[in-house]
This record gives C-alpha cells, structure tokens and sequence, in this order.
C-alpha cells in the first residue's frame, strides 16, 4: 500500500484511498498552493464542493499538473432538487475545466429533496458526465430511503469520521451494502490530537499523532481526506505507508469511541 493506492468502488472505479481535502481553504492562491503542494508530493485525490467555492482553482491546479487526477465535489443543500442539480453540476464541470467528474456527491440529505437529487445524478452517471455518484453525510435511514427509490447504489458515502466517532453501525451498513465510507475531518479538526492514548502509540511508531489517526482510517479501509494547506503538513500526512498499527494498537484506538461529533449532525438536515 502506498500513496497512489486505490480501492475499486461498486461500480468498478478506482478511487484513491488517500487524497486532500479543502474545505474552508481559500480561493485563488491558498487553495492553488495547497493543491499544488499535494500533487508533487505524490497526492493523486483531491476533494472540493461547490459550497467551498475553490473548484476553480483546484481545476487550474489540476489542469497545470497534467496528470490523471482523481476528483471529488458536491451538490450543495440550495442547489438540490432535480433541474437544479443539473445546474449546479455544469457549473461545477465548468469551474473545474474537465468534462468528466470523477465521484460527484450529495453534500447532505436535504429532506424532501436528496432522493431527486441522487435521480439527477443517476442522469448524469447514465450519460457518462460522472465516473461515480455517491452521498455525504448520510445515516442508514437515509440510505434506505434512496434504495426504496432508486436501484443505483451510491459508490461513496463520505462522513466524519475518526478514532472518537466510529459510527459502528452505519461502517456495516455500508460495508455490506458495498458503499465504500470515506472520512471527512478525520484529524478531528486538531482536538483530540494531544489525547494520551494516541500519543503513546505515536511514541511507540516514532510518528505523529496525526499521523496515527490516519493509518488507523486507511487500515480500517476508510478512504480518508484529511485537509491542510502547510506543505510540511501535506508531506507529513502523507507518510503513513511505511508503518503498520499492529492488533493491539487497533484494538487500543477503538476503545476511544465516543461518539463525538466536530461538525453537524446529519440529522439537522433531514427531520
């Protein structure tokens, strides 16, 4: 397992297990730099959403690079609904500057809108605009929901997740349903990171403790994005392949589940 490895999704699409994510990095030079940075380091997945407002710049950064990138955004809550996803789709190709996107995801599931919003992205799968669909921040009940009307079963379903929210239930949902999960904020936006537990076992592997939160997602074959715009950081996430968490130390890592939520809950935007 390296950097540039990959994980076939349902449809048989390779998606990257590790990629970078820019949600809250800025347009123009912050993201442009960022993205940049990743690509020499040997990043072959980056992640943005039409909400993030950078798609732009990571499509010139993507397009300087002149290589096969793999390229996640998302539909955003206003811009959901059948016609306006379309919408909202051509304006993200159009800012990205590609004509196929690689994974395109519901952001989250606007109640009384997502199932026609996942029968856009099922047009647009069909026509070929889209290599993959999939969904973010969705529950179980959620993802009944889109099977009851719909018989494409979403590629991706990309959650936050980390060491202290491991969502047990929803990970074998989607594990038997054959949706592969990936993690948003799996750094747990920097809070737990001086977490005694962690930093033993970071001691023990001569790593970071970031570095640790990492491994432990891609070993729990969680597709993982964590988000940075210090290129000493961006290599530093990076060097996760050159170790391996032993038995003990994923089973330490998963007594720390708490259930501990850094970002919304799904469930605000679908009751």
């Amino acid at each position: 397992m390296n950097l540039q490895s990959t994980i076939t999704l349902n449809n048989g699409v390779e998606m990257p297990r590790f990629g970078l994510g820019v949600y809250k990095v800025e347009s123009g030079n912050e993201v442009e730099h960022a993205v940049k940075e990743a690509l020499n380091v040997g990043y072959t997945h980056i992640d943005t959403a039409a909400f993030y407002d950078n798609e732009k710049g990571v499509g010139r950064m993507i397009k300087e690079a002149n290589k096969e990138i793999f390229v996640t955004t998302k539909v955003w809550n206003d811009d959901q609904g059948y016609d306006a996803t379309l919408r909202a789709f051509e304006k993200s190709q159009k800012n990205l500057g590609v004509d196929v996107i690689d994974l395109y995801l519901i952001h989250w599931p606007v109640k009384g809108k997502f199932v026609d919003t996942w029968k856009a992205m099922e047009k647009l799968y069909e026509e070929g605009q889209v290599r993959a669909i999939g969904v973010s921040n969705f529950l179980e009940r959620e993802l009944d929901e889109l099977a009851q009307h719909s018989s494409t079963i979403p590629a991706v379903n990309q959650v936050e997740y980390h060491p202290w929210l491991q969502q047990h239930s929803l990970y074998d949902y989607c594990k038997h349903q054959g949706i592969q999960l990936e993690a948003w904020s799996p750094l747990t936006r920097g809070r737990k990171l001086d977490d005694e537990t962690l930093l033993e076992i970071a001691k023990k592997h001569n790593k970071s403790a970031a570095q640790i939160i990492l491994r432990w997602n891609v070993q729990k074959d969680v597709i993982t994005i964590p988000k940075s715009v210090t290129p000493e950081r961006i290599k530093e996430n990076a060097n996760i392949f050159d170790f391996e968490l032993d038995a003990d130390d994923m089973v330490t890592l998963a007594t720390l589940d708490e259930g501990l939520r850094f970002g919304s809950h799904p469930k605000k935007f679908s009751e």
